[in-house]
């Protein structure tokens, strides 16, 4: 099948098996070479709620959906670190790290150093630099990833996810993962959406194939979604804190 046809196939082909007409990286070179491209986002809500909500057909109408079964192609650290207290609107943050390991802006250099991500250092024990997560995520029958930023609040969780499935799976994109939502409480009495996390079924062989290529593709891609790529993403509110985690500049 040609290339260009890949994408009308989709639909007519079950689990991940699509990925074997398509390729990301020559999609994203030839077909969008030249545009600002990004991932669409899977939001999770505040105030508790326990549905996701995800761009539709309609941009202007988010569909909302109870769970969410997909693979995890790629995670990584996204930190960030505000040096005044949050007092609404959407800004970028003095510092931020998408590796967790060196931060950039103020006061930037090695995270493990910093005394910003030192629990203690913000309001009521917390991290002054927040700590989140974001996962590209394959659904089946799709093409392009989604991303999910995980607050705060559901970091626990997955890491607890993540160490009762590798010793079985080996990897977390072995697996089609199960996301759901429930309603959580903070120390500080906030109300507060939270990630929920199980194995719906392991991948066939031939679609450990097909993801193990995507996942490379997405990592490459990945360095190019960025602190512009987001600029037109609306804003997400870490739900401990009501900072708002905007793309770095």
């Amino acid at each position: 099948m040609a290339k260009n046809n890949a994408l009308a196939a989709v639909n007519s082909i079950d689990g991940f098996l699509a990925l074997q007409d398509f390729n990301l990286s020559d999609v994203m070179a030839e077909e969008l070479s030249g545009l600002s491209v990004s991932f669409e986002r899977i939001k999770i809500p505040i105030g508790g709620g326990t549905v996701f909500e995800i761009p539709g057909d309609d941009p202007d109408d988010m569909d909302t959906l109870k769970e969410v079964n997909a693979v995890i192609l790629y995670q990584h650290t996204l930190n960030a670190y505000y040096a005044t207290k949050y007092a609404g609107g959407s800004h970028p943050p003095d510092c931020g790290s998408f590796d967790g390991v060196t931060g950039r802006g103020n006061p930037g250099g090695l995270c493990r150093n910093c005394p910003y991500n030192e629990f203690g250092s913000g309001e009521n024990g917390a991290k002054a630099c927040k700590n989140r997560r974001r996962l590209y995520l394959l659904r089946e029958g799709d093409v392009f990833p989604v991303i999910l930023s995980l607050p705060t609040g559901s970091l626990k969780g997955f890491t607890r996810y993540l160490m009762r499935i590798l010793p079985k799976y080996k990897s977390s994109n072995a697996v089609v993962t199960r996301f759901t939502l429930k309603k959580a409480t903070s120390g500080t009495g906030v109300i507060y959406s939270q990630a929920q996390f199980s194995v719906v079924r392991a991948l066939t062989f031939e679609e450990r194939t097909l993801i193990a290529a995507m996942t490379e593709q997405v990592k490459a891609v990945s360095m190019n979604v960025g602190y512009d790529a987001e600029d037109t993403i609306p804003p997400h509110v870490d739900p401990d804190t009501g900072e708002i985690i905007e793309p770095l500049r």
